[in-house]
C-alpha cells in the first residue's frame, strides 16, 4: 500500500486562533482536519460551566467556528475530528447536529462517550495520586473525573461512516491516530506504526507551535508570525510522515520547529505512555527534505498498557492576586516594600478575628530577574511589575489581600501605577489528581447520530518501565582548550508542563554538539539552576535526564516544580512555558575553534 493521507492541525488549545480552518480550506488537498482543545485546566472550567447549565461544558467555539465553513467542508469531503466535547460530549454532538441540519447538509456526527467517571466518584475512594500518593479527594469537592481515551474509538466511528467525530477527554494525539488507524487498517499489534501515528498527532496537537510559534529562533520568523501557517502532516501506511504547512503562509517548518514540538511535554521519551501504545521516541530522526518540509521517522512502540490515566480536578480553597507597576529609582525595592506592607496589614486583620494565616504567599517582581534564582544578574531596574498572590481556605480571607493592596496605594512608596479597572476577585483553587484505572472497568460508547453503540472495554498489557534498555549517553568530549558559549548558540529548547511537573527538551543544532551539552547539563546542574522553583509547597523536587540519540536531544523532567501547576499555582509561569528560556542561557564549555565558528556564524 502506498497511500498517503494529509491531516491538518487546526487548534492547539481552547482559545487558539480561528485562522487555521479557512487557511486549510483555501489550500485544499486535505483528508482530515483535527482540533485539540483540552487541558486539565480546561476540563475544570468546562465542569463549572456544566454545573451552572447542563447543556454546557464543551468548546462552543468549535461549533460556531465550523458553522460558516460546513458546506465547503462537505464539498471537499473532509473529515473533522475533535476532542471539543470536554465534559459534555453528548451536548456538543447535539449542538453540532443542529447546525448540520440547519445548513441542510447530510453529515453524520459521532460522539465517543465513557470517559466521564464523575458519577463513580464514591467508588474511587481507595485510589492514590499516581505522582504524590495523596488520598482521593472527598466526592463533594470534585469538579471532574475523566479517563484519557485513545484513537481506536475514533477509528470505529469513521468506519461506521462518521463525517465529524467528537470525543470527551482523549489524549491530544488520538484524533490524528484515529484517522491513521481507520485509513491504514492498523491493528493493536502494529505498535511501531501506532507510535509513529501518535508522534504525528503530537506534532500537530499544538497547532502553530510546530511551524514557528514559540520557537527559539523567533527572529527568523518574526515578520510572518502574524500570518503563521498551521501544520499539515502527510503520513503513509508505514508511519513515516512529513510535516509541512499551506504554501504561502507565514512561519516556517524546519528541523528546529518540528524538533522542539517533538520534545514538548513528553516526560520519559522511551516511555511516553498513551492508551493505544507506549511510545519510544529516542531514536526518531528528523530530516529537512525541502523548504517547509521535514520528514520524521524512527518511532518505536510497545504494547498498550492495561490501564487508562485518569485526571480528576477538585476545589481546594481560594486564591487571590493582583499585578501592580512601579517605576523610578529603586523600583524593585519599592515594589517589595509595598507588598510586605500590604501583607502585614492583611495578616494583622486575620489575627484580629482569630483566622488562620494564608496557606501560601508569593511575591514576584518581574524586571529584576527574580525568575532566574541563583543565576540572576541584579540591576537597578527603573520599571518593574509586582505580583502579590495568596491562597486561603476562606474566600473572604483570600480577598482581604486585594482590599489591602488597593487601600495601601496612597500610603505606599512613590512610582505606583496600574491599568485602570475594577478590583480583581478571589477564584477557586482547582487541583489536579491523577491516577490509573483498569481499562476493563471503563466501557466505551459511540453515539452515531441517534444510534447508541456499545464498544465494550479495551484491553492491554502491564507495562514494566524497568524493562527499558537505555541508550548509551553522548560520548565524553576530549578537547581541553575550552571556552564558554551560551546554550542557545548550540541548541533549540522547548518547555511545558504536566500537572506539577515540567519538562525541558534540548535539541542540538548539530549532532556534533551533543557531547558538549550532555557533559555540562547534568541533573545536578539543572537542579541548581531551578532550585528556587524546585523548593515548592511539597518540598524539593528532583530532576531526571533522558538522552535521545536519534537527534542527540536531552529531555529533562523536573518534579514538583510548578507550585501545584495550573490554577493551583500562584506562579507567574505555572505551566513552565518559559523554563527553556532560562536554561538556554547556561554557559557550555566548547572547543575554542568551535566557539570562534559560532561567533562567525552569528555575525
Amino acid at each position: 500500500m502506498t497511500k498517503t493521507i494529509r491531516i491538518g492541525g487546526a487548534s492547539g488549545y481552547w482559545g487558539d486562533s480561528d485562522m487555521a480552518l479557512p487557511q486549510f480550506l483555501k489550500a485544499g488537498g486535505l483528508d482530515y482536519i483535527v482540533f485539540d482543545y483540552l487541558a486539565e485546566i480546561t476540563m475544570s472550567i468546562m465542569a463549572r460551566q456544566r454545573t451552572k447549565d447542563p447543556a454546557q461544558g464543551f468548546a462552543a467555539d468549535f461549533i460556531s467556528g465550523l458553522k460558516p465553513y460546513l458546506k465547503e467542508i462537505a464539498r471537499q469531503k473532509l473529515k473533522i475530528l475533535s476532542n471539543a466535547g470536554g465534559v459534555n460530549p453528548r451536548a456538543c454532538g447535539e449542538a453540532m447536529r443542529a447546525v448540520v441540519k440547519a445548513t441542510g447538509l447530510d453529515l453524520k456526527v459521532a460522539v465517543v462517550e465513557g470517559d466521564d467517571l464523575l458519577a463513580r466518584a464514591a467508588d474511587l475512594g481507595g485510589v492514590k495520586e499516581m505522582y504524590s500518593t495523596d488520598a482521593f479527594p472527598a466526592p463533594e469537592r470534585l469538579a471532574s473525573i475523566n479517563a484519557y481515551f485513545g484513537g481506536f474509538p475514533i477509528a470505529e466511528a469513521l468506519k461506521r461512516g462518521a463525517d465529524i467525530v467528537i470525543t470527551g477527554r482523549s489524549v491530544d494525539s488520538a484524533v490524528t491516530l484515529g484517522a491513521c488507524i481507520h485509513e491504514f487498517g492498523w491493528s493493536r499489534e502494529d505498535v511501531d506504526r501506532l507510535a509513529a501515528g501518535s508522534l504525528c498527532g503530537h506534532i500537530l496537537e499544538c497547532g502553530a507551535q510546530a511551524t514557528g510559534g514559540n520557537f527559539t529562533d523567533w527572529e527568523t520568523v518574526a515578520e510572518t508570525l502574524w500570518d503563521i501557517g498551521y501544520p499539515i502532516a502527510e503520513i503513509g501506511v508505514d508511519g513515516v510522515f512529513t510535516v509541512t504547512k499551506p504554501v504561502g503562509s507565514g512561519g516556517a517548518v524546519t528541523v528546529g520547529t518540528v524538533g522542539e514540538q517533538m520534545l514538548y511535554e513528553i516526560g520519559d521519551p522511551q516511555a511516553y505512555t498513551l492508551p493505544d501504545v507506549v511510545c519510544d521516541f529516542s531514536a526518531v530522526k528528523l530530516e529537512q527534505t525541502g523548504k517547509d518540509r521535514v520528514a520524521v521517522s524512527g518511532a518505536k512502540g510497545l504494547p498498550a498498557p492495561d490501564t487508562y490515566k485518569v485526571s480528576a480536578t477538585y476545589e481546594d480553597g481560594f486564591r487571590a492576586g493582583a499585578v501592580w507597576f512601579f517605576y523610578g529609582e529603586d523600583a524593585a525595592a519599592k515594589a517589595r516594600l509595598f507588598a510586605e506592607s500590604s501583607l502585614k496589614r492583611a495578616r494583622g486583620k486575620l489575627r484580629a478575628v482569630n483566622a488562620p494565616d494564608y496557606d501560601e504567599v508569593l511575591v514576584e517582581v518581574m524586571g529584576d530577574e527574580s525568575l532566574y534564582g541563583a543565576e540572576a544578574r541584579p540591576k537597578q531596574a527603573r520599571d518593574v511589575a509586582l505580583k502579590v498572590a495568596v491562597k486561603h481556605r476562606d474566600q473572604r480571607a483570600a480577598g482581604l489581600i486585594l482590599k489591602e493592596l488597593t487601600g495601601h496605594g496612597l500610603a505606599g512608596p512613590p512610582g505606583l501605577s496600574g491599568f485602570a479597572g475594577g478590583r480583581p476577585s478571589p477564584s477557586p483553587v482547582v487541583r489536579l489528581f491523577s491516577f490509573l484505572i483498569p481499562k476493563a472497568d471503563v466501557p466505551i460508547r459511540l453515539l452515531l447520530d441517534t444510534e447508541e453503540i456499545p464498544l465494550g472495554a479495551e484491553t492491554g498489557k502491564v507495562f514494566d518501565p524497568t524493562s527499558i534498555k537505555r541508550p548509551s549517553p553522548a560520548p565524553p568530549p576530549v578537547d581541553r582548550d575550552l571556552v564558554e558559549v551560551p546554550l542557545i548558540r548550540l541548541a533549540y529548547a522547548r518547555s511545558g508542563d504536566k500537572g506539577d511537573n515540567a519538562n525541558i527538551g534540548v535539541l542540538p543544532r548539530s549532532p556534533d554538539y551533543a557531547s558538549w551539552i550532555w557533559a555540562k547539563l547534568t541533573e545536578a546542574e539543572v537542579a541548581r539552576r531551578f532550585a528556587h522553583f524546585l523548593k515548592g509547597p511539597k518540598g524539593e523536587g528532583k530532576v531526571e535526564r533522558f538522552y535521545m540519540p536519534g537527534t542527540g536531544s536531552i529531555n529533562f523532567l523536573l518534579h514538583n516544580v510548578l507550585g501545584g501547576g495550573g490554577v493551583a499555582s500562584l506562579r507567574n509561569d505555572p505551566q513552565a512555558k518559559g523554563y527553556s528560556q532560562i536554561l538556554l542561557q547556561t554557559p557550555i564549555p566548547v572547543p575554542r575553534a568551535l566557539a570562534q565558528t559560532l561567533q562567525e556564524m552569528a555575525l
